[in-house]
């Protein structure tokens, strides 16, 4: 497995992956055109890539995709299920079912972390659906902390830079 940077040119595999995250179960929950049908949904990939948005594709040794995480930003007016703040990038992941368990979402999202913190990001969130124990475990194993609910997931948050560091306090 090798990661690379998301790029312009992953728009259908992101898009693929935000279906991949809504049937996580393994059932077919959503097809791909009612995802796309929705906004609350579709807004994950909609414009990819904008300037702020960055993160990484895990691909196979035969250059097949293994997987992608991705943050964006959004407004209060435009939430995603994980907003907690403008200024706090939203992740989205995904691993396709046959590489799951193998590491893979793991090497993503440290890679999109390490990234944010290159960046100078403050904090990234996330929703994690309940029953969803597999993500929940790396979130919490990543040092992501619960902040809210949104229905039936729970929003969580990653701190980057200490409170006392980014408000000046010491």
């Amino acid at each position: 497995m090798h990661l690379r940077e998301a790029a312009t040119g992953d728009y259908d595999l992101l898009a693929r992956l935000v279906v991949e995250a809504v049937n996580w179960t393994g059932q077919v929950r959503m097809s791909p055109e009612a995802v796309m049908a929705q906004p609350e949904l579709s807004h994950y990939v909609t414009g990819w890539m904008r300037p702020s948005d960055f993160g990484f594709v895990a691909a196979g040794d035969d250059g097949a995709p293994l997987g992608a995480i991705w943050a964006r930003s959004f407004s209060a007016a435009d939430p995603g299920y994980g907003f907690v703040a403008a200024d706090v990038p939203e992740l989205s992941m995904a691993v396709l079912p046959g590489s799951r368990g193998q590491g893979v979402g793991r090497a993503l999202l440290s890679a999109c972390i390490a990234r944010a913190r290159e960046l100078g990001v403050a904090a990234l969130s996330l929703s994690v659906e309940d029953g969803n124990a597999r993500a929940r475990a790396l979130y919490d194993a990543s040092q992501f902390r619960v902040v809210g609910r949104n229905g039936a997931s729970h929003t969580m948050r990653l701190d980057l830079v200490a409170r006392a560091a980014a408000t000046g306090s010491t």
